[in-house]
């Protein structure tokens, strides 16, 4: 009689113990943000034109945004607390590589993966922006987020149109030659020369003698 009394009292604890961790669990596990339930309440536009080719490492990028006017100020923005500017692949630098996929969770998507801009939200900011160094060469667009408080995005705008077909722009990435090796190349070729023409000098001086 004891000991199932005391099988019970355990089926009891155990009962106890896991509805304690399932709600822990449901209240600890955010819903994910999902891109299709973001509006696009914001407006934003970049300098370059349809199809530029860029250069990284030189080229700079003009950004202007702010909210779009179809939305009341002070009302729709009330919640954003934080503002990113991100640039993000085309759809046609993404084929065929999955570490730059579009997903409609934002914690999983790999779209934007180099920020622009990063700072406290102001509805209407302007930002000039010299390309990185690492950034590869492919096809871009330019979006920006709106977060909350709690750090989650409630808001998109970008530069392209929702099909992700106009005003996209090419980077070039870094070649990998700088200045200073072209000028110690050359110094070194005009010393080859130099050696060259020295040592010929002296040859013909000492047939001479």
């Amino acid at each position: 009689m004891e000991s199932y009394d005391l099988l019970k009292s355990t089926a009891s604890l155990l009962k106890i113990f896991l509805c304690f961790f399932l709600a822990q669990a449901s209240h600890g596990a955010a819903a994910p943000v999902l891109f299709s339930s973001l509006p696009p309440t914001l407006i934003l536009t970049a300098s370059p034109n349809q199809a530029q080719v860029l250069n990284a490492g030189e080229d700079t990028i003009a950004l202007t945004w702010g909210l779009n006017q179809s939305y009341a100020a002070g009302t729709i923005d009330n919640s954003y607390r934080e503002f990113k500017v991100k640039l993000c692949f085309a759809p046609i630098s993404q084929l065929d590589r999955g570490w730059r996929r579009t997903l409609d969770d934002l914690s999983k998507d790999k779209t934007c993966q180099f920020t622009i801009f990063e700072g406290p939200y102001q509805r209407n900011q302007s930002f000039k922006w010299r390309i990185e160094t690492d950034v590869p060469t492919a096809v871009y667009f330019v979006r920006a987020y709106a977060f909350n408080s709690a750090g989650k995005e409630v808001a998109y705008g970008q530069t392209t149109d929702a099909k992700t077909r106009d005003r996209l722009f090419e980077i070039q990435a870094i070649s990998g030659r700088h200045l200073s090796l072209d000028i110690a190349s050359g110094c070194f070729s005009a010393f080859s020369l130099a050696s060259l023409v020295g040592f010929y000098m002296l040859e013909k001086n000492r047939k001479k003698s």
